[in-house]
């Protein structure tokens, strides 16, 4: 019987802090890649996700980070460059990845998986971008929080896992109405059909959705292991 969906979240430091933490995991074209950035940080937080959702993959097999065949695969142009994560030899495992500024978030499952992380504060609720992303209920849940940017906050976050999932896409957010949600979730609860994973920290909010209950689970394993 396969796993139920895992999800890791992580600091880019903790990622690289591993000892098997070595680039060299990492396909041809995604060192290509590393080698790019200019900035370090930004190098780090590329690294630290195509690992990690390494990682999660493995926990998710029963197998080593080493053994996982890693792909990417734009649904929209076909494109093998960017896209969405995949394993080349198991299209029965569903990947997703994600990170903002120094943290990182994977999942890995039987079934189709979205995840996203976002920094608190990392932007504001301007009206334009409010209109775009936003139904009218949700705007006026925003705007009657204490704390409107951390509202819109968690709405994008689950968008963003939703586009991920493939239940949304960009030009489909301003009409994806996720008003009925909590906007200070339990770290598990359940809407219609999709289970979700939500967890708050000092420095980011995150999300995980899937048709199946997900775990989360440390790099090392399951949170709360002995």
């Amino acid at each position: 019987m396969p796993n139920p969906p895992f999800a890791m979240l992580a600091t880019t430091a903790e990622v690289l802090a591993r000892p098997d933490a070595d680039e060299r995991l990492l396909t041809a074209f995604e060192r290509e890649r590393l080698g790019r950035f200019r900035r370090p940080a930004d190098r780090d937080d590329y690294l630290a996700a195509h690992l990690l959702v390494r990682y999660c993959a493995a926990a998710q097999l029963g197998t080593e980070p080493a053994a996982i065949a890693f792909g990417q695969r734009c649904p929209g142009c076909g494109s093998t460059e960017h896209g969405r994560p995949y394993l080349t030899d198991r299209p029965d495992t569903h990947l997703s990845l994600s990170h903002t500024s120094g943290i990182i978030a994977a999942a890995a499952g039987p079934v189709p998986i979205g995840v996203d992380v976002e920094h608190l504060g990392a932007r504001g609720t301007d009206p334009a971008a409010l209109r775009h992303v936003l139904t009218p209920a949700e705007s006026a849940l925003v705007h009657s929080r204490p704390d409107p940017t951390g509202a819109f906050l968690r709405l994008w976050v689950r968008k963003e896992a939703l586009i991920k999932l493939g239940r949304a896409s960009l030009d489909t957010l301003g009409s994806l109405d996720l008003s009925h949600l909590p906007l200070d979730p339990p770290l598990q609860h359940r809407d219609q059909d999709l289970h979700y994973l939500e967890l708050t920290t000092p420095d980011a909010l995150f999300t995980a959705a899937a048709t199946l209950p997900i775990e989360l689970v440390e790099p090392a394993g399951p949170v709360g292991a002995p």
